[in-house]
């Protein structure tokens, strides 16, 4: 009866295999830094005023690259925890923080920076609200 024997397995005993999980991380974190390069040169080009690129303005855009980076890449992490209307609200009150911040440093009033922040966050917002809330589980 040796032609009944249960066979060994092709798989490498001690080779671990990807996860969906490792696989979401992963893209989290190439979305956050792909959208805090952008954000980065974005800022740096905006606080550079047409001047000639110093150190100052490089370590400003990395500065701002990184920060954003690490908050969206926190947010994609931690928000699927969330229910779905903070998570939705988070994405607004980021992304309109982000906004506005960078509209600020277009040497425009603080009222009119504020007014794109928030009407930007709220539409993040909404949006977000309903892509969760038409998505839901």
């Amino acid at each position: 009866m040796a032609h009944a024997a249960p066979t060994a397995s092709r798989r490498h005993p001690y080779r671990r295999t990807a996860t969906a999980t490792d696989h979401t991380a992963r893209n989290a974190l190439t979305r956050a830094l792909l959208a805090g390069l952008v954000y980065g040169v974005w800022a740096a080009f905006i606080d550079r005023q047409m001047g000639p690129v110093d150190a100052g303005n490089v370590f400003f855009g990395i500065l701002c690259g990184a920060v954003f980076a690490g908050v969206m890449f926190a947010l994609n992490r931690v928000g699927p925890r969330m229910q779905r209307e903070v998570h939705a609200a988070a994405y607004g009150v980021f992304t309109g923080v982000a906004a506005g911040y960078l509209h600020s440093l277009t040497d425009s009033s603080v009222l009119r920076a504020t007014v794109i922040g928030l009407f930007v966050g709220i539409g993040v917002g909404a949006t977000a609200f309903y892509r969760y809330y038409t998505r839901e589980d």
